[in-house]
């Protein structure tokens, strides 16, 4: 599937992985993937490479077996080297730039905004989809952007296309099945969540209901 296409299928509801006191990294993408998510980022901050590795590799093999995409937060050169399907930066990572010339075009690389400079930046270095956010306030992120609640986004959006830019963004920080609606009267394509499904009693359930949430008001 083209590289476009696949971000516009799969992307409209991305799973980030976190550890919690009951599960682990590798669990939660598990669950994530058995309840019909079909896009996956690893996000381990601050781990080594050396307990990364083996674990992307595990996750990596999860992703091909549900035929769905895996994204590595950050760690651009993990991501070569394994050949997952791309990377996402964060504000403070490699720039978008930069991991293009060491990844090519075949890779997915996505970027993190709170603002119109940060899209349009990240617009200029060729990034493929934008995590815009947060939404609101969120516990499974330090160091948190303002919020941009429902109307931040309809402004950010609204920017976008009187200036003709049509890179997908990803609403994040916070989001819940309730929220669905909302951001889709405000032009929101895709969100990414975490601890909407790792907090449920039920992960595997919380994230088929959230794919049908996605099919029905995305």
């Amino acid at each position: 599937m083209e590289k476009l296409k696949r971000i516009q299928a799969l992307g409209r509801l991305q799973f980030i992985s976190h550890c919690t006191e009951g599960m682990s990294y590798l669990q939660g993408c598990r669950m994530a993937l058995e309840g019909g998510c079909r896009w996956i980022q690893l996000r381990m901050k601050g781990a080594p490479d050396e307990v990364v590795y083996p674990l992307a590799i595990e996750v990596q093999q999860l992703c091909k077996e549900h035929d769905a995409v895996f994204v590595i937060d950050d760690r651009v050169a993990l991501v070569k080297e394994i050949r997952a399907d791309g990377v996402h930066l964060g504000k403070h990572d490699m720039p978008v730039s930069e991991a293009r010339q060491l990844l090519g075009e075949e890779f997915i690389i996505g970027g993190t905004a709170n603002t119109l400079e940060d899209i349009c930046a990240l617009v200029g270095q060729g990034v493929d989809y934008i995590g815009c956010g947060p939404f609101r306030f969120t516990t499974t992120k330090e160091k948190l952007s303002p919020l941009l609640g429902a109307e931040g986004y309809r402004k950010l959006l609204q920017a976008m296309q009187e200036q003709r830019l049509t890179t997908p963004l990803v609403a994040i920080g916070g989001i819940t099945l309730e929220d669905l609606p909302l951001l889709r009267s405000v032009g929101v394509k895709g969100v990414a969540v975490s601890g909407a499904i790792l907090q449920a009693p039920d992960p595997v359930a919380a994230t088929q209901q959230w794919v049908a949430a996605i099919t029905n008001e995305l």
